[in-house]
């Protein structure tokens, strides 16, 4: 994505603040119109004369690897990446331990505990402090990274969740996205058609049988989702992602309405497994039982007698009347695993989500065999389909630095993460209280595990209208949720954030209870920038290490340079006061935040 030409003669405001604004605002609409120029179909060829990128040569190559494997960079990921080659390093991170699950931070901070005045099992925003804590925090940043893009493509959205002890669900679906995202595509796909959460969001929980006598017949919500979404997507595919053909030039289509309405009959008779619940108190409010959060981590349970004996024939597979439900759907997942177009269908979104949302057709296709074959006769093996999209030719190739249709918009979401992990922040409770920051207007525009639906934040084949991007058949997922009113948004919420953190009521306390009088109300999650402010007084050495741990070195000089002019208008020396040194550091990390090539990741 071409970000050329951009900001790079912007007038220079004297104040760094509004001039990082205008400039993200200007920068957001060039972007608009200047990126992805390609021809359509063109695609991109980045491996010539058979020459392979597999280590890094300087730290700035290291950090694009890193940026685009994680969250973040720091010096010491840049020196293991050059020390150890590109898939040694990536080999290191698979190995490293999970750490605390979303799980057992919800219990370790008291969210699990029953009772009127707090109401946990009502509440929303525990889920959302699990999966900031997760993100922040965690040891094991690549795979949760993977978990995040997982998050994206097996969408439940905690928006859509309304029964008790919903972020318990939700940290769980977490966990189980977390643990399979190194495991396999078959054994993930299983976990997630089962999973309390799902069946709730798509409509399996409680699902039965038909009833010719009612003319009830099973919910189709799921067995509609799991081909569109999850599997296999809308049209017949190529092994390289592109679209095949019948004589007349027509797309294929996928599956049938009869394949979606026999298909439902697998995923009928299942429903919460309550079967360890102990009923701890009874909410006079909602005017129901309380009880424990055993069926939120469970697997649904079948109830047999609930579940359709129909025979079910769908995608050329006969499963026969009165099959154990375990049979059926254990065909029925196979045969979904099993279809050629898994492969090329989610390289593409995961690609998208990690590298580039262009990928081109042979890029598709190398990352699809590995789906196919992982070089020991797997098939869906997403430790080494991972490892392909990262360290494709595509991927790796410097070409790609200035190719107009090669990388794609950074999430605000992940903007955040980044910023949290780079500076050091922490929480001085451990409260990690940050909410859902899904308002447009004043915050992100996005949160994690909050989809505004199951079609996600924005879909694979966006498009912005009226652009150059149109014209030429290139896509841009991540512009689906830009506008310039959520470009000022999160300018306006960050700029906040950079300078003085995170605004927490109640630091100490589990729960969310507002208490003005609480002394220890205030800024509880905060950025160190322990290095940050050991190079304030030079204003060039602090760009130069922030453009290299956020932007892997792609700031333009000359952008650097009217950033450091801009710096340079409020004076430092050594007598500075630590908040004049703060304003320094957080002024540049912002116009750093703001500039177009930070938020098109290349």
């Amino acid at each position: 994505m071409d970000t050329s030409t951009v900001v790079e003669d912007t007038p220079v405001d004297t104040s760094p603040g509004p001039w990082a604004q205008r400039a993200a605002l200007v920068g957001a609409s060039v972007l608009l119109a200047n990126c992805a120029t390609q021809p359509a179909g063109q695609g991109i060829s980045l491996q010539r004369d058979g020459q392979t990128y597999t280590s890094a040569h300087t730290s700035e190559e290291a950090a694009r690897f890193v940026l685009q494997a994680q969250f973040s960079a720091s010096d010491a990921d840049l020196a293991a990446v050059k020390r150890l080659g590109y898939a040694g390093w990536l080999a290191q991170q698979f190995a490293a331990p999970l750490g605390q699950t979303g799980w057992d931070w919800l219990e370790a901070r008291g969210y699990g505990v029953i009772a009127n005045d707090t109401r946990y099992f009502d509440h929303f925003y525990p889920g959302d402090y699990m999966v900031w804590n997760q993100l922040i925090t965690a040891p094991d940043p690549v795979r949760k990274r993977l978990a995040l893009a997982l998050s994206e493509y097996f969408v439940v959205s905690l928006t859509g969740l309304d029964f008790g002890w919903r972020s318990h669900a939700m940290a769980d679906y977490w966990d189980t996205l977390v643990r399979g995202a190194l495991g396999n595509f078959r054994d993930l796909l299983e976990a997630v058609s089962l999973h309390p959460a799902m069946g709730h969001y798509l409509s399996t929980k409680g699902n039965q049988k038909e009833n010719p006598a009612t003319g009830r017949v099973p919910d189709e919500n799921y067995a509609r989702e799991v081909m569109q979404l999850f599997t296999i997507g809308l049209v017949q595919l190529n092994p390289d992602g592109s679209e095949k053909r019948d004589a007349a030039g027509n797309r294929l289509e996928t599956y049938t309405q009869s394949d979606v309405t026999q298909l439902a009959r697998v995923f009928t008779g299942y429903d919460f497994d309550q079967r360890q619940n102990v009923v701890v108190m009874f909410d006079a409010e909602s005017k129901r039982k309380v009880g424990n959060t055993f069926f939120a981590k469970k697997p649904m349970a079948l109830t047999p007698n609930r579940h359709s004996d129909l025979a079910v024939q769908f995608l050329g597979t006969q499963i026969a009347a009165n099959t154990s439900a375990s049979a059926a759907l254990k065909a029925a997942l196979d045969t979904l695993f099993h279809h050629p177009n898994v492969g090329p269908f989610f390289a593409r979104q995961m690609i998208q989500r990690l590298v580039t949302s262009n990928p081109s057709p042979a890029y598709i296709g190398r990352v699809a065999s590995v789906f196919a074959d992982n070089g020991a006769g797997v098939r869906g093996d997403l430790r080494a389909v991972f490892a392909a999209i990262l360290l494709d030719n595509e991927a790796r190739a410097p070409e790609g630095l200035t190719h107009p249709q090669f990388g794609h918009l950074r999430e605000p979401m992940l903007r955040l993460v980044q910023w949290a992990r780079t500076f050091g922040a922490s929480s001085a409770q451990g409260s990690w209280k940050i909410p859902d920051l899904s308002n447009p207007a004043t915050q992100l525009g996005q949160s994690p595990l909050r989809s505004p639906s199951v079609f996600n934040y924005f879909r694979p084949g966006y498009v912005p209208p009226s652009t150059p991007m149109a014209a030429a058949g290139s896509v841009a997922p991540e512009f689906q949720i830009v506008s310039e009113s959520t470009v000022a948004g999160y300018l306006n919420y960050m700029q906040n954030v950079i300078r003085n953190g995170i605004y927490v009521n109640d630091p100490d306390l589990p729960n969310n209870v507002s208490n003005s009088k609480n002394p220890k109300n205030g800024y509880d999650i905060k950025a160190s920038y322990v290095n940050e402010l050991a190079l304030v007084l030079d204003p060039k050495a602090l760009l130069a290490r922030l453009n290299l741990l956020m932007c892997a070195g792609q700031l333009p000089a000359k952008l650097l340079a009217q950033m450091a002019d801009a710096l340079n208008t409020q004076p430092l020396n050594a007598t500075s006061s630590a908040d004049k040194r703060l304003d320094r550091v957080s002024a540049a990390v912002l116009m750093v935040m703001a500039a177009p090539q930070y938020l098109v990741q290349k």
